[in-house]
């Protein structure tokens, strides 16, 4: 059974690449095209206006005016994998640069990254660098959710096999994908009790991507997500029929939290 990660975007993207210009023809789920032509077209116009109506709608501040500049050059800027694309806490606990090259194709054909500018690309699609979150409101355009969900909802549920949905609830609501299995990190106290984690949860949800994205073994249902788990050193357990929740009992190794609570 095929195995698909559902991964969110990132705000930072990783400058730069050696591919060749962005081409709407070569990207996954070609049936999400026409949407992409319109919100890429949308997102053109606005940089290439008031940069002032460009940074409100976009939601940035002046000193990230500098950001203004890749959406511009969208259809020219060079490309690379969208794997290593994306960059912040999550992928750098992902790690897609330290696979092996068999461990990297395995990463390319099940990670799918969800995405307000193209929808959906698969992990080895072809994008440039670019700054449009969920939460961007294109003139003329209305709400990425009503533009995205219509058809990348329909598209994602045509995803064979396991889905696990490891996005944060903004893109979720761009694609719902209602019978994947979802993930939640939670902090174990001393006395037992958990809360949810915000600080270090995507860098769980990194190091849980790396295990599923690696793993040669079968995962077929919600046990399987906790054995690859235990196996990578996380600990997880199940939660309702569809359901994982990876525990903290203190910081994820590697962290700076880490470091100091071993005093380093």
């Amino acid at each position: 059974m095929s195995l698909t990660l559902l991964l969110p975007p990132s705000e930072t993207k990783r400058p730069g690449g050696d591919g060749p210009a962005l081409d709407l023809s070569t990207l996954a789920f070609p049936q999400l095209r026409d949407v992409r032509e319109r919100v890429l077209t949308g997102l053109t116009e606005l940089v290439g206006g008031d940069p002032e109506v460009a940074l409100k709608a976009l939601g940035l501040t002046l000193g990230q005016r500098d950001q203004l500049a890749l959406d511009a050059a969208l259809q020219t800027a060079p490309t690379s994998p969208a794997l290593f694309r994306y960059t912040g806490v999550l992928y750098d606990a992902f790690d897609p640069a330290g696979l092996t090259p068999a461990q990297r194709k395995r990463a390319a054909d099940r990670v799918v990254i969800t995405s307000a500018l193209f929808g959906a690309v698969r992990g080895g699609d072809l994008i440039p660098a670019y700054r449009f979150s969920a939460g961007a409101r294109l003139p003329g355009l209305g709400t990425l959710g009503a533009l995205w969900k219509p058809v990348l909802g329909p598209a994602l549920a045509e995803l064979p096999g396991l889905v696990v949905d490891l996005r944060s609830g903004a893109y979720m609501q761009l694609g719902p994908v209602p019978g994947a299995i979802t993930v939640r990190v939670l902090y174990v106290a001393p006395d037992g009790s958990r809360s949810v984690v915000s600080h270090f949860n995507k860098h769980a949800k990194g190091l849980l991507t790396r295990a599923l994205a690696t793993t040669t073994a079968k995962v077929n249902d919600p046990a399987g997500v906790v054995r690859v788990a235990a196996k990578a050193g996380l600990s997880a357990e199940r939660h309702g029929p569809r359901g994982v929740d990876v525990l903290l009992h203190e910081p994820p190794a590697g962290t700076p939290a880490a470091r100091r609570l071993r005093g380093e």
